[in-house]
């Protein structure tokens, strides 16, 4: 699904404890991909439930700590890299948005996460995508009264 061709960077500031969760949630995601897309997007869903949005931080450093584990989540496993990064997140209470899109101009399809309304570590290219499969961050939870 990638078109990278330069694998992304390692971190050597990624705590242990973080890299070993990577680690979990890459073999995870693993596992996940090899599902069919509906099947992917409604398990992913599931998983989703009753977490909190993942600020863009939070989701950057899951994606860093996937990035570091993972040769193929540094570079043409977009699929698997934002699915591990996802999970990741959601080992840690939070859930950004998880997305798949395609463009035709030349035709590529991509998998990607989005945190506060913008893609976590993706290049400038991301708008030209028509999203196809998404599963949203849960909506903030809201406090006082409801309205009547």
């Amino acid at each position: 699904m990638s078109f990278s061709v330069v694998p992304e960077q390692r971190s050597a500031d990624v705590p242990l404890r973080l890299r070993l969760l990577a680690r979990l949630t890459v073999t995870a995601a693993w596992l996940l991909i090899r599902l069919s897309p509906g099947r992917q997007r409604r398990v992913l869903s599931v998983i989703a439930r009753g977490a909190r949005p993942a600020g863009y931080g939070q989701a950057l450093d899951c994606r860093q700590a996937v990035v570091t584990v993972s040769s193929k989540c540094a570079g043409l496993g977009c699929l698997q890299r934002s699915v591990a990064t996802v999970l990741l997140c959601r080992m840690h209470g939070a859930w950004p948005e998880w997305c798949t899109g395609v463009r035709t101009e030349p035709f590529r399809a991509h998998a990607w996460v989005e945190a506060e309304g913008r893609p976590v570590g993706e290049g400038e290219d991301i708008p030209l995508f028509r999203k196809m499969l998404h599963v949203p961050a849960p909506a903030p939870a809201t406090t006082g009264h409801r309205r009547l």
